[in-house]
């Protein structure tokens, strides 16, 4: 008797395809990174006691290095108008470094810098007292026009001025000292020798509701 012959159909196995695709999603998992913006770091004061008013500082004008950012992106420093940021930090260096009025903890500060930063320092009466805690604070205040791009862009120029003191202390360059991680003994005992006596005193003051939408 003959055999009828008929078509062999071809089937797709497809038992491990899921194994496959668990495999490719576990890798792509652990190979891909993803980005994360870490905005801008800044040392947030403690939180205050409700019941317990904060504290009023008094400081003198003098004392004070203000930076106004209107809604145009318009800078007022210190009463006049300026055009750009290109000489902000090498004036707010001026600032932070006048010796007016020192005390003896500041005279002991003035002749632990090294020779250059004391060549810089100044004895303008009507500037700053001394760059320790409340005798030179540099304010930003701004608008609520103001771009974002622009507050930053001054934020920058006033922490580049304590970097380049801080990383000139220790011998290193601005970019080398914002590079410490603190993470090593080293690294910490250059980061606090840098800041010891000139404590990063920036303060941002609340927008005026004027401008903007």
């Amino acid at each position: 008797m003959a055999r009828k012959k008929g078509r062999l159909t071809q089937e797709v196995n497809a038992g491990s395809m899921a194994d496959i695709a668990f495999l490719l999603l576990i890798f792509f998992l652990v190979t891909t990174t993803i980005a994360s913006d870490k905005g801008i770091l800044n040392v947030l004061p403690p939180k205050q006691d409700p019941n317990q008013p904060p504290p009023e500082i008094k400081l003198n004008e003098r004392n004070i290095f203000n930076i106004l950012i209107n809604a145009n992106d318009q800078l007022l420093v210190e009463g006049e108008y300026i055009d750009n940021t290109e000489k902000l930090s090498e004036d707010i260096k001026d600032f932070i470094l006048n010796f007016g009025a020192p005390d003896e903890e500041a005279i002991s500060l003035f002749n632990s810098l090294p020779a250059s930063l004391r060549n810089r320092a100044k004895r303008d009466a009507s500037s700053s007292d001394h760059p320790m805690t409340g005798g030179a604070v540099v304010s930003i205040k701004t608008n609520r026009g103001t771009s974002y791009e622009r507050y930053l862009e001054v934020l920058d120029q006033v922490k580049r001025a304590y970097f380049e003191i801080y990383a000139e202390r220790v011998g290193l360059t601005s970019d080398q000292y914002r590079a410490l991680t603190g993470k090593t003994p080293a690294e910490k005992e250059l980061q606090d020798r840098g800041k010891e006596g000139i404590p990063m005193a920036i303060s941002i003051a609340e927008p005026d509701k004027i401008g903007g939408n």
